[in-house]
């Protein structure tokens, strides 16, 4: 593991499997952190075998990156600038780009303004991103995460409380999180036709937040699709998640 400071002076983590070609970074999704979205669920395991240079990223408010409460600390630009800061940290010529959930989102920012891109993997999101402009807001609201964060659990709806249990079991800051999901107030995508790095859209096929993966995957220029059993939590765990990502990226 290493640390570095990123543009506005927060200390970020990241941590480094040494391989060969074209590095892979890992943004993982809200709440979750580099182990848990990426490591234990065996992705890293699977880009490892393969041979790949991965770097994966614990954003801000999140892991051991720093996090704090203050909700302008964050924003889907901010977690862009981080990403693009850590690239130049590493020295990063080109890049495949691997996103999940929230960090699809801002992979997905990445890529429309960064030339080091030269290969971009989505998960977790589908129809949103072209209906919301990011996370798809009709199945969880910004709201619904504050409130399992912070309250005691009695008015959480159900799927905030499925959040509210991942961050108690990964140990994240609940306060933290709250400040991310209070400062990713806007809906950042508007539109994808313009990314003409080859794609790859990773869903589970029961994941209310990933809806119409085709549809998403039919909007950009060149784009491939993999669907996965699993819902949000438990998709990136399905052997089929790994492969189609390895597959993807060799």
């Amino acid at each position: 593991m290493a640390k570095f400071t990123t543009w506005d002076g927060l200390r970020l983590n990241y941590r480094v499997w040494e391989g060969d070609g074209l590095p892979v970074v890992l943004q993982h999704g809200i709440v979750a952190d580099t182990n848990a979205n990426w490591m234990s669920m065996g992705v890293v395991s699977a880009l490892e075998s393969a041979g790949h240079h991965i770097v994966s990223l614990d954003a801000r408010g999140h892991g051991r990156s720093e996090r704090p409460h203050d909700p302008s600390r964050y924003s889907w630009q901010a977690m862009a600038s981080d990403l693009r800061a850590l690239f130049d940290e590493l020295g990063f010529d080109e890049v495949a780009l691997v996103g999940y959930s929230m960090g699809a989102i801002v992979s997905l920012l990445v890529a429309e303004q960064d030339e080091r891109i030269a290969r971009l993997a989505i998960g977790g999101v589908g129809s949103g991103v072209l209906d919301r402009g990011g996370i798809d807001s009709r199945v969880i609201s910004q709201a619904d995460i504050v409130a399992a964060m912070r309250g005691d659990g009695s008015e959480t709806t159900p799927l905030g409380s499925i959040f509210r249990l991942l961050a108690d079991a990964v140990g994240a800051d609940r306060e933290a999180i709250a400040a991310v999901a209070t400062g990713l107030n806007e809906a950042p995508i508007r539109g994808v036709e313009h990314l003409t790095m080859p794609t790859l859209v990773l869903a589970g096929a029961a994941d209310p937040f990933a809806a119409e993966p085709d549809r998403l995957a039919a909007a950009f220029p060149d784009a491939r699709l993999a669907v996965v059993p699993g819902d949000h939590l438990t998709a990136v765990a399905d052997p089929g998640f790994s492969s189609a990502l390895v597959e993807f990226l060799c």
